[in-house]
């Protein structure tokens, strides 16, 4: 490669680091949405969870329901980087970067929508002080915090040739940027040993992440699956958890792809190849979850328990019935037959789908949490009639979306502060594409 098209690279992909009046605009709004967002939760704060849905027999609500989400939404890292990273996957280096940065958002977020969900947030300390083994609630805060940071190194690690790219080529940027990117970048000159030191880093971290990704989701489901409730006890919650969460994940990506391509300007580095690779990848995640999603119901349906038959009737004829047909046909069953077609997996019509298939996301998870907790072993005597069923208040709605709000901070800056795309890889494969024609 000549120096001329390396140059090329280097001002396409460092293009979108410099902050702008767009971007401060943007971050404005998403400020200002936040602060509107957060006087709800001092609301809830100083007069108590009384101001949400929340009562004695539904006791999980939205909060849990996001919770579950942001933790399924943060596995796509550990999908991208490292299970097709680690097979030699090449079209997902445009999109590597992005995937850790939804990784860490959500990540980060999951434990803030833990807090949201208690009345008393200051004994949050507690779990770590008093915390019992026993608890799941332990290993669930435990393998939090870890995959958060390792989602951090995988984010950071393998950017570190880039930021001296970044370093030397952007000296029009702010100090403090600068600056960052000289500390980050650990004096990076590309030495044969500095190479090697890195691409051992980084496998080590591509390696360790997948046994921890899979235990974040993997607890989450257990904190359901050990409490014997209908819809809950089930053997396969671990497994079917951590599809559902790269479905999620998947979905996650195509927006964020779309966007950022879009916005930055990246059509000749996010081509429409990687669209219809990723669309693939959708299907392929997407009917395995379709088949835990019928052992789900196929099995309680078949032996039809009494108690199960309860919470069975009101997701398929009842109260919740248009949310789960809904999440089940546009959120599953529609997109994959139609990403079996071409035509489907081009930007636009992907994106749609994709949009369809993280909303519908949500609401399988608002689907696993509430009902079953709607229909107790025990029939619910003597209470309000707003004890029976569970109905999100104002201030529930603002507080879950302040989450959502949280990681589009989260995603936006690091994008825009760092390189999306990497640069040293994107290069050193033109490098090696060029070396195979001439060849």
């Amino acid at each position: 490669m000549d120096e001329k098209t390396k140059s090329g690279i280097i001002h396409d992909l460092l293009k979108s680091v410099k902050l702008n009046n767009g971007f401060y605009l943007w971050m404005a709004f998403l400020s200002v949405s936040l602060v509107f967002c957060l006087t709800a939760y001092y609301q809830q704060l100083t007069t108590g969870l009384g101001v949400t849905g929340l009562r004695d027999y539904i006791s999980w609500g939205m909060y849990i329901s996001n919770f579950v989400f942001f933790v399924a939404s943060s596995l796509i890292g550990m999908l991208i980087s490292s299970v097709l990273g680690l097979t030699g996957q090449k079209w997902i280096t445009p999109i590597t970067r992005m995937a850790e940065i939804i990784a860490f958002a959500f990540a980060a977020v999951a434990g803030l929508v833990i807090v949201s969900d208690m009345g008393r947030p200051e004994r949050l300390l507690n779990v770590f002080i008093h915390g019992r083994f026993q608890s799941p609630i332990l290993w669930d805060v435990t393998v939090v915090t870890t995959y958060v940071m390792i989602s951090l190194l995988l984010f950071i690690v393998p950017m570190v040739p880039d930021l001296a790219i970044a370093y030397n080529n952007r000296t029009d940027l702010p100090k403090w940027q600068r600056l960052l990117y000289k500390l980050l970048s650990l004096n990076w000159v590309g030495s044969k040993e500095q190479k090697d030191l890195l691409h051992k880093a980084i496998r080590i971290l591509l390696i360790l992440v997948i046994p921890v990704a899979l235990a974040i989701h993997t607890v989450t489901s257990w904190l359901f699956a050990v409490t014997p409730r209908a819809g809950w006890n089930s053997t396969i919650f671990g497994p079917y958890f951590v599809t559902g969460a790269f479905v999620t994940g998947v979905a996650s990506v195509i927006i964020a792809m779309y966007v950022f391509r879009k916005i930055y300007h990246l059509q000749d580095y996010i081509k429409e190849i990687h669209f219809d690779k990723i669309g693939k990848l959708l299907v392929l995640v997407s009917l395995v979850y379709l088949y835990f999603n019928i052992n789900e119901f196929l099995v309680p349906g078949y032996k039809m328990p009494k108690h199960e038959s309860i919470t069975l009737h009101s997701l398929f004829n009842g109260g919740h019935a248009i949310m789960f047909w809904f999440v089940q046909l546009a959120g599953l069953v529609i997109p994959i037959f139609l990403l079996l077609l071409k035509k489907f997996r081009k930007p636009t019509p992907l994106l749609i789908i994709g949009i369809f298939v993280f909303i519908g996301a949500w609401l399988k998870r608002y689907l696993i949490v509430v009902p079953t907790q709607e229909h107790p072993f025990l029939p619910i005597q003597n209470v309000p009639q707003s004890y029976t069923f569970y109905q999100p208040t104002f201030t529930e709605i603002c507080i879950t979306l302040a989450s959502f709000i949280l990681v589009l901070i989260i995603v936006s800056v690091l994008a825009k502060v760092f390189p999306l795309i990497p640069i040293q890889e994107t290069i050193d494969e033109r490098n090696n594409k060029t070396e195979s024609h001439e060849e």
